[in-house]
């Protein structure tokens, strides 16, 4: 479970905030301005919300200067330069955390040959390969799997059901949620009269720190080449990056995105749900792509693209608002054009007539 309640007084030194209104209120959770009640300490950011202040019944708030002197909305204020950044660090304090027992479950199967560090814990029906390593403090959750060779850092977290395919490289921290599988063979073929042949893939999948890596996500390790995923790199739920991929530091990965083989991520690069990368494309430190962007072309760094096939974002807006310029002027002409077939045809009816009469 999270910390005991709280008072506003105490929340105020935690963030290094300053306190308008009572120091005695107690603070035992938190909830968004529109569910909040007497209990609860909620965040204001943003003049968006100003009708959902306005109304909230939360005890304490956290907002920034500029919102401190707000005449409605609850009078227990936090003034801090950053309240989202502030809520962060209070998060932890208030969530209700899991359980987590300690050593290795009766029914894990883990290799004699594995090596375990100090404080792992190995929960039901988990499998650890031969020669495996699990750093210290690590968690195995319920019917994940480790494979053979593979090493990971200290205070890795394996959700249930989360693969690591054998010879993969996990660094500290990093965090693999439910079905989410790493290291396993990419999606290269040769044709053959016969069939395709499977190209065995023989590189290797390294996650550096700090990475994380959605439910049911895949990296696939390299074919010759390694993947590499660039530390403090978060990835998304049903995320697809392919062999031979190296992505950068602190990038973010949205939901849907598929990143194909030999592609190069710099670091710091966004892309939104449902983008994707065509292989052997580069996208340069910094940028953008947005959602459902489909990118086939390298795009330089710090530029946001759009679209498919993706270009920069304002051609991209350019191109849209010059189609709908171009279906305002089309519905004229065809206006045009209808009445000139009718013309046409009202000509021909006449001639037709005279001779007949001729």
């Amino acid at each position: 479970m999270g910390h005991p309640p709280t008072p506003a007084a105490a929340v105020a030194t935690l963030v290094g905030g300053r306190l308008i209104g009572d120091p005695s209120i107690v603070v035992e959770g938190i909830a968004p301005l529109d569910r909040a009640g007497a209990a609860h300490l909620s965040v204001f950011s943003d003049q968006r919300y100003a009708g959902w202040f306005a109304r909230s019944h939360a005890g304490v708030v956290l907002l920034s200067p500029a919102f401190e002197d707000h005449a409605e909305g609850p009078t227990t204020r936090i003034v801090v330069e950053k309240p989202m950044d502030a809520l962060v660090g209070l998060l932890a304090r208030f969530h209700r955390t899991e359980p987590r027992a300690s050593g290795v479950h009766a029914t894990a199967v883990v290799a004699p040959t594995a090596v375990i560090g100090d404080g792992v814990t190995i929960d039901a029906y988990a499998v650890i390969g031969d020669g495996a390593v699990i750093g210290a403090r690590s968690w195995i959750s319920a019917g994940a799997k480790v494979g053979a060779g593979s090493v990971l850092g200290v205070d890795v977290r394996l959700h249930p059901n989360a693969v690591v395919y054998p010879f993969t490289e996990l660094g500290d921290r990093v965090v693999l949620h439910s079905g989410a599988q790493v290291g396993r063979e990419g999606f290269g073929f040769v044709p053959r009269p016969d069939g395709p042949a499977r190209i065995p893939h023989v590189g290797r999948c390294v996650l550096e720190h700090d990475v994380e890596i959605g439910a049911n996500s895949c990296v696939d390790r390299g074919s010759v080449d390694d993947t590499i995923i660039g530390a403090g790199t978060k990835v998304d739920n049903l995320v697809q990056i392919a062999h031979n991929v190296r992505v950068g530091r602190f990038c973010f990965f949205a939901s849907h995105v598929g990143i194909a083989g030999s592609s190069r991520i710099g670091d710091g690069v966004q892309m939104g749900g449902q983008s994707g990368m065509g292989n052997h494309v580069s996208v340069g430190s910094g940028a953008t792509i947005a959602a459902r962007a489909g990118v086939i072309s390298d795009v330089p760094a710090k530029e946001t693209w759009s679209g498919f096939p993706a270009r920069p974002h304002r051609e991209q807006m350019r191109t849209q608002a010059a189609l709908v310029r171009l279906g305002k002027l089309v519905r004229p002409l065809e206006r045009l054009l209808a009445r000139d077939d009718a013309n046409a045809a009202d000509a021909s009816s006449d001639d037709t007539a005279q001779g007949t009469a001729s």
